[in-house]
């Protein structure tokens, strides 16, 4: 038997866009909002998740977007980055490097397995891209995703700041090898 669940490259449409806003918005707000002021929360949410930002992300060559479909509805995905310069110091971007940029999963599927299959389908896609390493920013006080990554085999590489709204906050940058 056939599992309902399915990993598919983004197209590039405005009803993807559509729901790509409406699904980053929600689950960064159920994910961080409790931790957050509200003010930077809003603009946050405000500046990252308009369908016209999304759609043209997806028409951007060096990202891809994943989706994870249950029974025709989106309920998770992950944008990857190609070329990724994060937790680098030097200028030029190696060719070699795909940054998972977001995996967002919805509140209901946290736990289930949804993210680890996208994290798989994420590696994945790495590998047939050429890259020999995968990236990811997490927020240092996320203790749920730090651990999900560490049993992945990502370690810290470096970390960075991160603008939510007018919060300055630091993310740990972790670096798998392929």
């Amino acid at each position: 038997m056939s599992s309902p669940l399915r990993i598919v490259v983004a197209k590039h449409t405005a009803a993807v866009a559509a729901q790509l806003a409406e699904l980053g918005r929600r689950t960064f707000h159920d994910t961080f909002a409790a931790h957050n002021r509200p003010e930077d929360m809003a603009a946050y949410l405000e500046a990252t998740f308009s369908p016209e930002k999304q759609l043209a992300e997806l028409h951007d060559p060096n990202i891809v977007f994943l989706l994870a479909q249950l029974n025709q509805e989106v309920v998770g995905y992950a944008k990857l980055r190609l070329h990724s310069t994060l937790g680098l110091t030097e200028e030029k971007p190696p060719e070699d490097r795909l940054e998972i940029e977001r995996l967002y999963v919805l509140e209901d599927w946290i736990g289930t397995g949804l993210g680890a299959a996208l994290m798989r389908r994420a590696i994945e896609e790495a590998r047939q891209r050429g890259s020999r390493a995968v990236v990811l920013g997490v927020w240092e006080k996320n203790e749920r995703a730090l651990e999900f990554y560490h049993r992945f085999g990502f370690k810290k590489s470096a970390q960075h700041e991160f603008m939510l709204g007018t919060d300055v906050q630091t993310d740990i940058v972790l670096r798998k090898g392929l």
